[in-house]
């Protein structure tokens, strides 16, 4: 049978375009709006609120606008994914920030700069990349482009445009006036779709390495101009793997012990900002505990988390053992840093057993303070570039790892002092049989390990952490780095992760715990 050009093309194009909208049908979707308030969501009470379960920005001529103003989502940002909302508006301009930036803090609330698919009440706009406080139009609706560099000049673009998604004149007659419309878009690395009403409008290739962004905020815009009434609704996100790096996602605890201990929000952001720039990794954070976040773990290629752990921990509350798991069977990482190595025996213990190879487990292991001098390392990945070193730290021991520590590498051992084991009997002492046994046999404690699991997947704990001071040595914070690195299956280089940190970073984002 013969196929027409026609036809080829109507495949192709329905094969490219969203799947249709029905709630029960979205796979991996889940919802960022919870249709009664503006929990999650940022911006200026006076201009955005819910009106008839939708979010709805209102503008008048009194107060009038003196700059672009937006609604951000506070709960986390984009990399990869497909967002899909309503829209309906009356007059003026509006648009999604997308992989964005919150520059400043205006009169009228945030001003955010970076990819924007527009619309707007005329018949132009609507569909477009534009790169609001920055680039300007990236695409015209109905392009197909593709954007490098100026050869003059780095930091401006050189748009080619490459091809046709449509006809605009034709696209912009499936956007209903002043009724809802379905918007679609999609960031796959450096390719950006968008869709209204499932016809494509615009499809980039973003080139442009000082400019082109692979992560940042999702925002609703406010325009300057007439008054304007804007209103979304049914705003749902699935984050898509990345298929060119390895995606890192740090969660912090919430505030504990002194000042300068248990630092679970400022050493997250800490570990987060000493590996920016690593080749082949892209990481995110969360921090004061469990993400609101429903997609925070989605597309993880690896999971960290620093916290207080035991029945307080994070990952065994409510529904959570099984939310890790899920993305472990995916072939997620897992590491664990200080108290969050603890989680009870009944609740998690096996879990951790099978995630990172060992956990610290009550009434068999210990936590006291000592100063571990590591005098020798194993070959390793992870020691790669790190010399022996000693700290003093609350070192937890006595791990209880797998049988036969299979699938276990100790990383970190030292010989702990007697004075260690000359402790009140207690849930985080041991027990006077392990004790003895430890101070009979004078054995080496394990108290970093890596852990490679039966289906290739990757984890590790590492006990140290209880003081902030200690991410200052450079060996110390390396050790960690490179297993971040090793557990997400990207590559630790030969000198192992290089960083730097200042006493003025290390003072950065410290809880307020006072004196």
């Amino acid at each position: 049978m013969k196929t027409s050009c026609l036809t080829v093309l109507a495949l192709a194009a329905a094969l490219t375009a969203p799947a249709a909208f029905p709630a029960e049908a979205e796979e991996g979707f889940k919802p960022l709006f919870n249709g009664k308030d503006l929990a999650g969501w940022s911006g200026n009470p006076t201009l955005w609120s819910v009106q008839d379960g939708v979010i709805t920005g209102v503008t008048k001529d009194d107060p009038k606008l003196t700059h672009n103003t937006f609604l951000v989502w506070t709960n986390g940002v984009l990399d990869d994914f497909e967002l899909r909302m309503s829209y309906r508006m009356v007059g003026g301009n509006s648009g999604i920030q997308y992989r964005s930036a919150v520059r400043d803090q205006g009169k009228f609330g945030p001003i955010v700069g970076g990819y924007q698919a527009d619309f707007e009440a005329g018949k132009t706009y609507s569909g477009i990349l534009y790169e609001e406080g920055g680039r300007g139009i990236l695409a015209q609706r109905g392009q197909k482009v593709r954007i490098t560099a100026d050869p003059a000049d780095a930091n401006k673009p050189k748009i080619e445009v490459t091809g046709s998604v449509g006809e605009s004149a034709a696209i912009q007659a499936k956007i209903k006036h002043e009724d809802w419309n379905d918007y679609v878009i999609i960031a796959r690395g450096n390719h950006l779709q968008h869709f209204i009403n499932g016809q494509q409008t615009v499809d980039v290739t973003d080139e442009h390495a000082a400019k082109a962004s692979r992560s940042g905020v999702l925002a609703l815009q406010i325009h300057v101009g007439p008054p304007m009434t804007v209103q979304f609704k049914d705003i749902r996100l699935k984050r898509l793997k990345l298929t060119d790096k390895k995606k890192i996602v740090l969660t912090a605890g919430t505030p504990s012990h002194g000042p300068g201990e248990h630092e679970h929000n400022a050493g997250i952001q800490l570990l987060n900002q000493c590996l920016q720039g690593h080749p082949g990794i892209l990481t995110t954070y969360y921090l004061n505990g469990w993400p609101k976040d429903p997609t925070a773990y989605d597309n993880a290629d690896a999971i960290l988390i620093y916290c207080d752990g035991g029945g307080g921990h994070p990952f065994v509350q409510s529904d959570h053992l099984k939310i890790i798991g899920e993305k472990v069977k995916n072939g997620a990482g897992v590491g664990c840093l200080h108290y969050a190595v603890e989680v009870p025996k009944d609740k998690g213990g096996t879990e951790f057993l099978g995630w990172i190879g060992g956990y610290f487990e009550t009434h068999w292991s210990v936590n006291p303070h000592w100063y571990a001098d590591f005098k020798q390392l194993p070959q390793h990945p992870v020691t790669r570039g790190v010399k022996p070193f000693g700290a003093q730290d609350e070192w937890y021991y006595h791990m209880r790892f797998q049988e036969g520590m299979r699938g276990v590498t100790p990383i970190l051992s030292a010989l702990p002092p007697e004075s260690t084991l000359s402790r009140p009997d207690g849930p985080h002492s041991g027990n006077p049989d392990v004790r003895a046994a430890v101070k009979e046999r004078k054995e080496p404690q394990h108290v970093m390990w890596v852990f490679e699991r039966p289906d290739g997947g990757r984890g590790f704990g590492f006990t140290g952490g209880h003081f902030h001071k200690n991410w200052a040595g450079d060996d110390f914070r390396k050790v960690v780095l490179n297993a971040i690195v090793w557990m997400a299956h990207a590559e630790v280089p030969d000198g192992g992760v290089q960083s730097a940190v200042t006493p003025d970073d290390l003072k950065a984002n410290l809880d307020p715990k006072g004196r």
